[in-house]
């Protein structure tokens, strides 16, 4: 197996969302997307508590692509104008598809607020291709109980979305894309596999790890690596007990216009979202 070169590598600097202070590695001044991911936003852990709960996010409205969020640590609600209610857990996925437009609101869980704990999180916004943006809305859920695993020495890949060495995510993808949790112990070893047509990256959550053994992502400083599309994979060695977020899709190559919680291919689109949600046409929270 060949290593992909790596073609960048980024720290995850601080960003404020309102009053919640969190890293924001894509977009940053390194790197500004990874064709089909446009933002990742990395939050927590943050004390949750019925003094301190700066994430009920309540109703607000999507179109054009996907966001999803990977639940690290805690408990969160969600609520969308589908009609889903759904509570995500440690280690769980939300992936919703906005399409032609979906209104949600999420937050920690009244009782998880009660009894009080860490939250953290990633939010991921994948883009959707011009023939998929008007698409009708849909949310998935995978709990982390249900999703497979590779097991290998001193590590684990845990399969979301996409497929690892025969392994398949129970999320079902609009687009090729692959998400998978990597949990390595000190000295573990994993080789992933990425298709050639597929560009890739690795966050590091947490730990220290070298990549193909030359490069090394520190939590906070180098957390960040993308990879050119000149090999079969790449090689993650923990230097540490460590976590990844590892990505890679087939890059859509589209113009992007982002524009508040809207993501089209042009401005005359964004401002058409914008009406179409003011006229109620993107449903209700009930």
């Amino acid at each position: 197996m060949k290593n992909n070169s790596i073609k960048s590598t980024s720290n995850s600097p601080f960003t404020l969302m309102g009053p919640i202070e969190l890293r924001q590695p894509i977009p940053s001044q390194k790197i500004q997307r990874v064709d089909p991911f446009l933002l990742l936003h990395h939050y927590g852990p943050y004390p949750i508590n019925k003094q301190s709960n700066p994430f009920d996010l309540g109703a607000h409205p999507h179109r054009g692509f996907e966001p999803i969020t990977f639940l690290i640590e805690g408990e969160q609600k969600h609520r969308d104008s589908l009609g889903n209610v759904q509570t995500i857990k440690s280690g769980g996925v939300q992936w919703i598809t906005s399409g032609k437009g979906i209104l949600h609101a999420e937050g920690p869980t009244p009782e998880f607020v009660e009894k009080g704990g860490s939250l953290e999180g990633i939010q991921l916004w994948l883009n959707l291709p011009r023939s998929k943006k008007m698409m009708e809305p849909n949310y998935q859920q995978a709990d982390l109980e249900q999703m497979e695993t590779i097991d290998f020495n001193k590590g684990t890949l845990t399969v979301i979305a996409g497929e690892q060495k025969g392994k398949k995510g129970v999320i079902k993808t609009q687009t090729p894309v692959n998400a998978f949790w990597v949990d390595l112990e000190t000295n573990g070893e994993v080789f992933v596999e990425i298709p050639n047509n597929q560009d890739a990256l690795v966050y590091l959550i947490k730990g220290a790890v070298t990549v193909n053994t030359l490069e090394e992502l520190i939590y906070g400083e180098t957390a960040m690596a993308t990879f050119n599309n000149n090999g079969d994979g790449f090689t993650l060695k923990a230097k540490e007990v460590s976590k990844l977020l590892v990505l890679s899709g087939e890059p859509i190559d589209e113009p992007v216009v982002m524009e508040g919680p809207f993501v089209m291919n042009s401005r005359r689109e964004t401002y058409q979202a914008f009406i179409d949600y003011q006229e109620g046409k993107m449903g209700n929270l009930s």
